[in-house]
């Protein structure tokens, strides 16, 4: 039975990500976790984070969970096959953004089990708080 992301984890991973901007001395972040649905788990936004945060948090993390890859691996899918990322773009009514920060979360069997969106810094600073809050909750981080 595959294991579900439930709340506790959801907030250790948001904890963890934090944590590691803090020591990297970034702007605010914005952390959006999400289940294996595509549904909000949990989330913050550090104070003074820019408004548009919160959404584009989260459509990191739903364009990874829900094309099954990463947002860095959605940014490469972007630059090789570019009408097909229109494509998609639309179908997910904008709800997409193909560059780092958009991190799978998989359980010990390799199971995909949610993702985490974080934007707030340059995305492959996002990336790198991602996989070290999801890696603060035990869990296996693929960004791809």
């Amino acid at each position: 039975m595959t294991m579900q992301l439930d709340l506790e984890r959801s907030t250790q991973i948001i904890r963890g990500a934090l944590a590691c901007g803090g020591e990297l001395k970034t702007p605010p972040l914005t952390v959006a976790v999400l289940d294996a649905g595509g549904h909000l788990k949990a989330f913050q936004r550090q104070d003074n984070a820019s408004i548009m945060r919160t959404d584009i948090a989260i459509a990191k993390a739903w364009g990874a969970i829900g094309m099954g890859m990463s947002s860095r691996c959605l940014g490469d899918v972007a630059s090789e096959r570019p009408a097909f990322m229109s494509a998609l773009t639309t179908m997910a009514h904008g709800n997409l953004v193909p560059v780092p920060g958009g991190v799978l979360v998989r359980d010990d069997d390799n199971n995909i089990i949610g993702a985490v969106g974080i934007t707030g810094d340059t995305s492959d600073i996002d990336e790198r708080c991602a996989v070290a809050g999801i890696q603060s909750a035990g869990l296996q981080a693929d960004a791809g």
